[in-house]
């Protein structure tokens, strides 16, 4: 039995979208208090109640009450007689709240190397020769099986890759101590921003967003997004991460009679602002794509003009509320959002933009044949759901309550590059407990009776110039206890001492 068509919007005439072409992605825009909240809602909901998932970020803070029953807004029963809605019955939604700081939901964490190169170094805003070094860190990394899971993993393997440059160069290019500085203070600024709170395990695990209740109604997984805006960076790059990971892993589906997953992505524009290059042909693709694996991709943004043109094509199903234009820019951006139109006859689809009032909008979406209808002036039916917040206790119990509650709460550190290169470091110190210790064994006057460790073992390069050798971990662990024993002495003496022996070890002069 295929799914009933959704009711979005009602003039004289009802507009449905059709639940076999939700997946061919829409756009949702308008001004600041227009009411596209209320019409994002209004599709969650519907999709829910279809059994289909729903992933969307609440920016303002004021989705939850989707959750909740709603009806009982003045402002709601006067839209449903001015309707004429008939078998209005208030309902909410099952839920399961996330946030990348655990505070509002779930926590949801990710690993540096599911990321990889291409987004981190969006959201690092590197350069690209910059962005060239980083993956070149990515690449020795994985030469090494050294897993890259948080933000002092990468630092650690930075730091590796700096101090063996000249021996990494042939293989795997040139490695710029000013970008290796650059990638390493555009870390500290990301953590500031809370990326130590993403970045870690457990990983999210995408088949938690796929989930139905007892009833068959699709979750609603609404991620926590006000405190998260104050990092566009890290809001776009994972909710940009989310959506390519939900295309690498799921099968296809072709055309189904509704989607298998529906992604909401507010605040379009923090995705394509000042986007390179190579990431917007990457989106593009995913775009292009996913639907093919029954996801569909809704952009709710203020113009359509935010969205790259090569997007914008694909993006069938559309819901324009109220632009204002009080300068040529802005009539402009008027336009361009009627020219995304099928004309109607009865009306200037331009000057209509201009003229709506809150609640209302233009509203174009597809039809049996794939064809986009033509564009209808109309008013958004109301949500049965709340709408607004709802209170911290109420999102507590929800919580509790919740599917995956306890799974991800807390915070797993295992072994990963950090600890095996810390590793080499420290534990052959721990060997050396005194200064005249370490000067007997070294001139062959002692033993020490630390028992044998099995070190990690970073394969060098293959093809490497004769110059520098990359440090060996017995080379590390030497290097770190002679910055001990340096520090312990202290004095000037000591110092020209320390450079004596290591110019004997490595067969420099004394």
């Amino acid at each position: 039995m295929s799914a009933a068509p959704i009711l979005i919007a009602k003039n004289a005439n009802e507009i449905f979208l059709l639940p076999q072409m939700a997946n061919r992605h829409g756009l949702i825009a308008g001004a600041t208090g227009t009411g596209k909240t209320v019409t994002l809602q209004v599709m969650a909901e519907n999709f829910s109640a279809m059994g289909v998932p729903v992933f969307m970020a609440d920016v303002k803070g004021d989705l939850a009450g989707i959750c909740q029953p709603g009806g009982q807004s003045p402002k709601v029963q006067e839209r449903i007689k001015q309707l004429g809605i008939s078998g209005y019955t208030p309902s909410g939604c099952p839920i399961t709240f996330w946030d990348v700081f655990g505070e509002q939901g779930h926590p949801v964490r990710g690993t540096i190397s599911e990321l990889g190169p291409l987004m981190l170094g969006r959201l690092l805003d590197l350069n690209d020769i910059q962005e060239g070094v980083l993956n070149i860190v990515f690449r020795v990394a994985d030469d090494n099986g050294l897993l890259l899971l948080d933000l002092k993993d990468l630092r650690a393997m930075l730091t590796y890759v700096s101090d063996n440059a000249s021996s990494f160069t042939t293989k795997y290019g040139n490695i710029s101590p000013a970008s290796v500085g650059a990638i390493q203070r555009g870390l500290l600024q990301l953590e500031t921003q809370g990326g130590d709170k993403y970045f870690g395990e457990p990983a999210i695990n995408l088949d938690d967003f796929i989930q139905t209740d007892g009833n068959g109604k699709g979750i609603i997984n609404l991620l926590a997004a006000d405190k998260l805006m104050q990092s566009p960076r890290i809001y776009a790059t994972l909710l940009l991460w989310l959506m390519s990971e939900l295309f690498e892993r799921l099968p296809e589906v072709g055309d189904a009679e509704k989607p298998k997953l529906v992604f909401f992505f507010d605040e379009a524009h923090l995705l394509f602002n000042e986007i390179p290059a190579p990431l917007l042909q990457k989106i593009e693709q995913v775009v292009r794509l996913v639907r093919s694996k029954g996801v569909g991709v809704y952009f709710i943004s203020q113009n359509p003009r935010d969205i790259p043109d090569n997007i914008l094509g694909q993006l069938g199903n559309r819901v324009q509320h109220a632009l204002r234009a009080f300068t040529p820019q802005d009539q402009k951006a008027v336009q361009t959002a009627a020219d995304t139109f099928r004309a109607n006859p009865k009306f200037k689809t331009a000057d209509a933009i201009m003229q709506l009032g809150v609640g209302e909008a233009l509203v174009s979406c597809l039809d049996a044949q794939g064809q986009p209808q033509i564009v209808e002036r109309a008013f958004i039916v109301p949500p049965r759901s709340q709408i607004g917040p709802i209170a911290p206790a109420t999102r507590q119990q929800l919580m509790q309550t919740s599917i995956v509650a306890g799974v991800y709460e807390k915070f797993v550190d295992r072994e990963s590059a950090y600890e095996k290169l810390t590793q080499a470091h420290a534990q052959p110190a721990a060997a050396a407990p005194s200064v005249g210790g370490f000067f007997s064994h070294l001139f062959g006057g002692g033993k020490t009776d630390a028992p044998a460790v099995a070190q990690p073992t970073l394969n060098p390069p293959t093809s490497r110039p004769a110059a520098r050798q990359p440090d060996t971990i017995s080379t590390i662990a030497t290097k770190s206890i002679v910055r001990s024993v340096s520090s312990a002495i202290g004095s000037s003496i000591g110092r020209q001492v320390i450079r004596g022996v290591l110019g004997s070890i490595f067969g420099g002069r004394r």
